[in-house]
């Protein structure tokens, strides 16, 4: 069966993200309680009440609206790990990152965004990033391309920004998951690029790329709520990313980093500039 998600099963995506941070978690912005935040793997792995109460909030409307559809979000997957093991012969799934960037969430700074990526027997339908302090969307849909929807309804295409060499280029870089020596070269190579930072939220290091607003992106952790919808947009709105090994990504695949840039011109010098010639190999 050949699955299809159209800009209107897309828009009602977005329509539950919207809710879900209504409901959920704008009311709880700047408002956590001590109790309301907790570790998971790590002092920098956070989860709150809002992401926990936001992932309820749209497994329960989407499952609604998709009756037998494969629910994975991060937090059940947390405490399933098993979960992920189902995108592979899944007829529709959704991946839901109710808050990314859960860290500026508890640190009172607005820069987090909801995320759901649709995904068939492993490949990505369709993508929304929700900014619920903007109130506005990221979109995309598999061979319809990506825009940008605000509250009233105003469309706008996305585009990635246009090729360069490394050393004009602007990068969204997060190297706290590379393993050595890699991570080192990385770190030691940065200045390549024309300059470099990191928002500890991927959604909106997408939404950046995606607009034009930066050229490259480099992430070694691929859980796949965090990548799939913003990898879609990406190549939606005209880039090119691959594995560090230049192989194609899939939301099944959790190792192997990811690296982003215009085209694949500027991929491999990117990948040059920051890891070398030699590693690993091509």
């Amino acid at each position: 069966m050949t699955r299809t998600f159209t800009r209107d099963d897309t828009r009602r995506i977005a329509a539950i993200l919207a809710e879900a941070a209504q409901v959920e978690v704008m009311p709880r912005f700047r408002r956590l309680t001590a109790g309301a935040v907790h570790t998971k793997s790590s002092p920098r792995d956070l989860v709150t009440d809002a992401d926990e109460a936001a992932e309820r909030f749209i497994t329960t409307k989407l499952a609604k609206l998709y009756p037998g559809a494969i629910m994975v979000g991060e937090e059940a997957s947390a405490r399933n790990p098993a979960l992920l093991n189902m995108l592979v012969d899944a007829d529709l799934a959704f991946l839901i990152d109710p808050i990314d960037g859960t860290r500026n969430f508890v640190a009172g700074l607005p820069l987090f965004g909801m995320m759901v990526a649709v995904c068939h027997r492993g490949d990505v339908l369709a993508g929304v990033i929700y900014d619920p302090v903007a109130h506005d969307w990221a979109m995309a849909v598999r061979g319809d391309g990506a825009w940008s929807e605000s509250a009233d309804g105003t469309q706008t295409p996305l585009k990635v920004a246009q090729p360069a060499p490394p050393h004009d280029m602007d990068g969204m870089i997060s190297t706290g998951f590379l393993p050595e020596p890699l991570r080192s070269t990385v770190n030691g190579n940065l200045a390549a690029l024309g300059a470099t930072a990191s928002l500890r939220c991927a959604a909106h290091e997408y939404r950046l790329a995606v607009s034009g607003h930066c050229h490259v992106m480099l992430y070694n952790k691929l859980d796949p709520w965090d990548h799939a919808a913003g990898w879609l947009l990406h190549r939606e709105a005209g880039g090119f990313s691959a594995h560090f090994d230049a192989s194609p990504y899939k939301p099944t695949h959790r190792t192997g980093g990811l690296l982003y840039a215009p085209d694949v011109g500027s991929w491999h010098a990117t990948r040059r500039a920051l890891m070398g010639e030699d590693f690993p190999p091509l």
